[in-house]
């Protein structure tokens, strides 16, 4: 019978005193937000079982809101696995989940959901980057919010983000250690503020290597509206490409086999998130897995404290993520 992980072994391997990892798992405060998604990620790579009696029950149940864009929450988006687990999250504290996709002419005029209006909800969830006059219309209701896989340097609000930066620079850092130096990036970085994220780490990656980003060398993969536009590949092909999604990924991959190149051989390409696209693509993605409970659990949790009268552990949640090395590099 296997033996099972007690929180001195997680303590031992970090490196940190039990009363630290203890604050980490249950949410107290007295460890950093780095230090805390440390021992979250490592409890869960080693199997740690979590007490029934380390999750606290909320104090009164409520009624979440979730807002999230028609242009992020498709069939195959990756949305719809973020939004599954903060449903689930939110169902094991006992609060209830309304979701609201935005369709673009509210969002362009600035419409609020019935929900928000008539009052029906006591927080709010922002799942994914929405329009910033929206955003401030939508916050004069005064209720307790938090923005999930976004951010927005114009408005002071809390958010739990995948460590995008690092995922671009391991993404990057990964084909220049396959001896690839000629590296693009797919991604229109002003559509998102993970996007630019993931691009500023694919720059750094390259300039520590003492290479220079070339501005041909960055597609743009979505128009304003935020969907999909055919990629218009360089005269000069770089020999590998870094792309902000796998969806995109598998686009730009089917698109360079149709164009004759052979992937890995003749260019390599990277996807991001490591969800449904990167195992259906052929060859498969090389990608970086976001942690989806991670996120859903720093964002409720956070939501939780705000919701009881408690300040935030801190006003941005880095959630660390893994690298997946498949074919397509």
């Amino acid at each position: 019978m296997a033996k099972s992980v007690r929180m001195a072994d997680i303590a031992q391997k970090l490196g940190i005193s039990i009363v630290s990892v203890s604050k980490g798992l249950s949410g107290k405060e007295g460890v950093s937000d780095e230090m805390r998604a440390r021992i979250l990620a490592t409890a869960r790579e080693m199997g740690y079982q979590m007490p029934a009696r380390a999750e606290a029950p909320a104090q009164r149940s409520a009624n979440i809101g979730i807002l999230v864009a028609d242009r992020h929450f498709d069939d195959s988006a990756f949305y719809s696995s973020l939004y599954r687990a903060v449903v689930n999250r939110c169902g094991s504290l006992g609060y209830n989940c309304m979701l609201e996709i935005v369709m673009p002419p509210a969002e362009e005029s600035c419409t609020m959901p019935t929900l928000l209006t008539s009052r029906k909800v006591d927080a709010l969830i922002f799942m994914g980057e929405l329009r910033r006059r929206y955003l401030s219309t939508a916050l004069q209701y005064s209720l307790p919010f938090m923005f999930l896989d976004f951010y927005d340097d114009a408005i002071a609000g809390d958010s739990v983000l995948s460590d995008n930066t690092s995922g671009g620079y391991q993404m990057t850092e990964h084909l220049l250690q396959t001896g690839r130096t000629r590296i693009g990036f797919v991604g229109s970085i002003q559509a998102t503020s993970s996007i630019m994220d993931r691009y500023l780490g694919y720059c750094r990656a390259l300039l520590m290597a003492g290479i220079e980003p070339r501005p041909d060398w960055r597609l743009e993969d979505r128009g304003p509206d935020g969907h999909w536009i055919p990629f218009t590949l360089p005269q000069e092909m770089p020999d590998a490409f870094v792309c902000n999604c796998d969806e995109v990924a598998f686009n730009l991959v089917e698109r360079l086999k149709r164009e004759g190149y052979e992937i890995p051989r003749d260019i390599a390409v990277t996807g991001y998130d490591d969800y449904r696209f990167s195992t259906i693509s052929r060859p498969q993605l090389t990608s970086y897995r976001i942690d989806v409970e991670g996120m859903a659990a720093a964002v409720v949790a956070q939501l939780r404290r705000k919701l009881n009268g408690k300040a935030p552990l801190a006003p941005t949640t880095l959630v660390p993520g893994a690298f997946v090395r498949r074919e397509s590099t």
